[in-house]
Formats: C-alpha cells, structure tokens, sequence
C-alpha cells in the first residue's frame, strides 16, 4: 500500500481502516485529520469570491476571483511574504485552503462576508447551500 484514505463515516469505514491498519508494513505513518470543507461550502465560497471581483474596484483594477482568494487566504492565515524568483516580485507563503478544516473554511468564509458588509457589496451567497 503506497497511499490510502479513507474517511469515517459508518462502523465498516472503521473496520476497513483497522483492517488497513493491520496489513501496514513497519514505518508506514499514519495520520488522522479533521473534516474538511464541503462540497456546498466550496460552492458558496466561489459564489461569493465572483460576487467581490464583480463590485469591487481594487487599488484602480478589477481582481478575478481566484485573485481574491489569495487575497482573503493570506489575510486569513496571516501569510509571510517573501521576495520571489524573479526581481520585483512578492509571493505569500504558509496558506493553502485545500487543507482547511471546515471551521477554518467557515472563519475564510465569514471574514469574506465582512469584507463585502463594509463595502457594500450584495452578495448573492445564499442561494448556495451552506
């Protein structure tokens, strides 16, 4: 077994996973890690992350969405920026949301909602399951 995860949801997910367990050879690392975000999570936070690059002029330009998660992860995660490869350049470190566990996920999405409460910006969200 090179790589396996399972996620825990019903007693045969544990069996399975004492199973896997058992067969492991020596040296094999095993790591438990809380639930991560949702499916309508995800959804809604795109949803949202369209609605702020569409209303929001940003120092003189318009952001794409994914441009705003950047923006909102490394608030966030509160990211070190250091100087990247080329000259002039800065590039934010130590933040990922495919790693966020679903309150991380929830604090992403509510400082979101803050931001676009203090400038206006109609968020139409909650169409999308949360």
């Amino acid at each position: 077994m090179s790589t396996a995860a399972i996620t825990l949801y019903r007693q045969s997910d544990r069996e399975k996973a004492l199973k896997w367990v058992h067969q492991a050879p020596a040296g094999t690392r095993l790591t438990f890690k809380a639930a991560r975000r949702s499916l309508p999570q995800n959804d809604r936070l795109w949803a949202m992350l369209s609605e702020i690059a569409c209303q929001v002029n940003w120092y003189g330009q318009k952001l794409s969405a994914s441009d705003w998660k950047v923006i909102f992860t490394a608030s966030l995660c509160k990211a070190n920026v250091v100087p990247g490869i080329d000259a002039g350049t800065l590039v934010p470190i130590g933040m990922s949301t495919s790693s966020m566990s679903k309150a991380e996920f929830s604090a992403l999405m509510e400082l979101i909602e803050a931001f676009a409460s203090e400038r206006g910006v109609n968020l139409h969200h909650d169409e999308v399951a949360a």
